[in-house]
């Protein structure tokens, strides 16, 4: 029992898994377009941000502190919301498994910044073939690359703020404040959420979390409220070492070159950007195995990709396939870019979903949700679910303003094919209990 738990994730696994999945390729990118819609206030639509996804994240940490799913969201959404509803959440989740192709493309571009020349194939077949081999040997041999990966974005971004403070203009607040009012300051704000979010994925990690119930809640909002509270000091740097015209609606880079010496310049876009995208890559390729194994062993999906192996306990036919999907379109040089980035709107709607489901936990799970420590009454379990709703509504009809016509028509595309096999398959499926109560 002591050697098994030994292999599950534990709070700071936890947590460095939320922390990496949430600095992403934001890091580099979202700050200069934030600062294009509201200049030197970006630091305070930060701050907005944090909050909206805080409260985006209540009706998550209702449910994952109520019971242990162990199919992570898939499984929330069946027990709560419905068998159909499940499935199409799972066949909109394997789409958005081609954004690992595109983080791996991502990787590759910086690598080559730094060492042009090299074949951009091979990066992406050496750094996918070494993350999905790890996880082949278990969760917690991912876990600990993910410790060590955060603790060098840390430093790299710890080395940002320090080289940047003192080049702060003495004119911050009265030059390049609030550029385009109250409206380019709240479009800033709810664009922001997308940079702050990302943690609430960690519950598809709940089957293999020693405390489920205690530390995937904490991990969720402890990483995201120290996530802010750095991105709004680094906001303050990017926003502030140059005139606002130059730094708007550009890369991170820029204000990094302006304040640091080359050898630490390029330290922090090897430590900062590629190991952002490297953080998140690894999560993402470990949380997609959890859901994928429910629905495959309920019979959305063949029941044979639910195996695992008897050593490392590891999914391998769902890395195998996976780790197929992610490097095949990139070694025959396929662009998947805009059906990678199709998901976007979809899985912020999900967002919505999972803060109706949260409603539902009275009526489905009475019991379980009366002991959890997160309890509410009904007035109370209603109200946040529904400003989080309203929030997700916000945030899509921000991305309907500013995603490509292109990807909007993906969205679509993916939907009503994931709603037609949901439909289709939906006879076939056998809904088995996926979850357990925690002490």
């Amino acid at each position: 029992m002591n050697e098994e738990n030994s292999k599950k994730l534990s709070r700071l696994d936890l947590l460095s898994m939320a922390t990496g999945q949430i600095i992403g390729v934001g890091l580099m990118t979202m700050t200069g377009i934030a600062i294009g819609f509201t200049g030197r206030s970006v630091n305070i639509a930060y701050l907005v941000a944090g909050v909206l996804t805080l409260i985006s994240l209540i009706p998550q940490i209702y449910i994952g502190g109520t019971a242990n799913f162990f199919g992570g969201q898939y499984s929330q959404i069946a027990v709560l919301s419905g068998q159909r509803m499940a499935g199409i959440y799972m066949y909109i989740q394997l789409f958005s498994a081609l954004a690992i192709s595109m983080y791996a493309l991502s990787f590759a571009d910086y690598f080559l910044s730094l060492f042009p020349g090299v074949n951009a194939k091979l990066i992406c077949f050496v750094v996918l073939t070494i993350l999905y081999g790890l996880h082949f040997f278990g969760v917690k041999q991912a876990a600990r690359l993910q410790n060590i990966l955060c603790i060098i974005l840390a430093v790299a971004i710890a080395a940002y703020i320090a080289f940047g403070i003192g080049h702060i203009q003495g004119d911050y607040l009265t030059n390049g404040f609030m550029t385009k009012g109250i409206g380019g300051f709240v479009i800033a704000a709810v664009y922001l959420t997308f940079a702050a979010g990302g943690a609430q994925y960690v519950v598809n990690y709940s089957a293999v979390a020693k405390n489920p119930t205690r530390d995937i809640p904490f991990a969720m909002t402890a990483s995201t409220l120290g996530v802010v509270l750095v991105y709004a000091v680094m906001a303050t740097v990017a926003a502030g070492v140059l005139p606002v015209e130059q730094v708007a609606n550009q890369p991170l880079s820029v204000s990094a070159g302006a304040i640091m010496p080359k050898g630490i310049y390029t330290f922090f876009v090897v430590g900062g950007a590629m190991f952002a995208l490297l953080t998140t890559l690894n999560f993402n390729i470990g949380m997609i195995v959890f859901p994928v194994s429910r629905a495959s062993a309920d019979g959305w999906l063949p029941k044979k990709l639910a195996e695992r192996n008897e050593r490392y306990g590891s999914a391998h036919w769902i890395l195998l396939l996976f780790y197929v999907v992610a490097i095949g379109p990139i070694l025959i040089g396929l662009d998947l870019n805009t059906v990678a980035n199709s998901t976007v709107i979809l899985f912020t709607v999900i967002r919505g979903v999972i803060a109706y489901s949260a409603m539902k936990l009275p009526q489905k799970l009475p019991e379980l949700w009366k002991k959890s420590k997160f309890y509410a009454g009904d007035g109370k379990l209603k109200a946040i679910c529904i400003i989080a709703m309203a929030i997700a509504g916000l945030s899509v009809v921000v991305l309907l303003a500013s995603t490509s016509k292109e990807q909007i028509i993906g969205n679509i595309a993916i939907l009503l094919i994931s709603v037609a096999a949901g439909t289709i398959v939906n006879k076939k499926v056998h809904l088995t209990p996926s979850y357990e109560e925690v002490p």
